[in-house]
């Protein structure tokens, strides 16, 4: 049983990134078109549509400020120009910023991680859901985190953000899974990244002794759950919360 994309165009948004690489070339091994966002590194961007188009597929890289409606109106436009109708949005870019305590976290920051989590979902929402309901499905997946359950000291703003992007995605799942969309968060842990190999910073005994598999996760195994959630194997998986946290966190029920 095969993970299979082809046909499908992706957007993924922060693709640059950590996460946002493995995500674009995990996609595009499965066999979809991928659009590249990118707000800051654009180079970046152009190296990763030189790697999916080597892989066969086509690619476009598209500039956004995924917290302004209109800058995401202009991507869903230049993705549409240069690859067609989206069937997969990978919501993956968020702010980043220092952590420190509820008490000295200065007010900009739980604005900063307000619009990159919850605006850009619904901003990203606003601009491709109409798409995929016109061609009767697809599929909206926002990448959340471990920290949303943790609540561990330094988090709050991180934790504003995506528990608020968390309601969002649970109300959408419910709000459109009539037209064939699914709707679904996946949760990382802290995860191994090509930084940390390069720094050589994979393993963390403190971290690791609270996970009960006793390690940290990999990008990969993150895509991977990106990768399955796209596809038809989990069509009929919505308004799910997935950690990919190594068993350090477990939604109640």
């Amino acid at each position: 049983m095969n993970i299979d994309l082809s046909g499908k165009i992706a957007l993924v948004t922060g693709a640059t990134g950590q996460l946002g690489r493995v995500m674009v070339r995990t996609l595009a091994e499965c066999g979809a078109d991928i659009a590249i966002h990118y707000r800051g590194n654009e180079s970046k961007a152009l190296e990763l549509q030189e790697e999916v188009q080597a892989l066969g597929r086509r690619a476009v890289t598209v500039y956004a400020d995924i917290t302004d409606e209109e800058s995401v109106r202009n991507m869903k436009d230049a993705v549409a120009a240069g690859l067609g109708a989206v069937d997969i949005v990978v919501a993956n870019a968020v702010i980043q910023y220092p952590w420190t305590s509820v008490l000295e976290q200065p007010a900009s920051d739980y604005v900063s991680q307000f619009e990159s989590c919850v605006l850009q979902s619904v901003f990203l929402a606003k601009a491709f859901i109409p798409g995929m309901i016109a061609a009767k499905g697809g599929r909206f997946i926002g990448i959340n985190t471990e920290c949303s359950m943790q609540l561990l000291p330094g988090q709050s703003a991180y934790v504003a953000g995506k528990r608020g992007m968390d309601g969002v995605y649970r109300v959408l799942a419910k709000e459109v899974g009539e037209h064939g969309i699914t709707v679904n968060q996946v949760a990382p842990g802290w995860t191994i990244s090509e930084r940390d190999r390069d720094n050589n910073t994979e393993h963390s005994e403190e971290y690791e002794r609270n996970v009960p598999l006793k390690r940290r996760g990999t990008d990969q195994e993150i895509a991977n759950a990106v990768a399955f959630l796209a596809s038809d194997l989990a069509g009929f998986i919505s308004g799910a919360f997935l950690p990919v946290s190594g068993g350090s966190i477990m939604p109640g029920i």
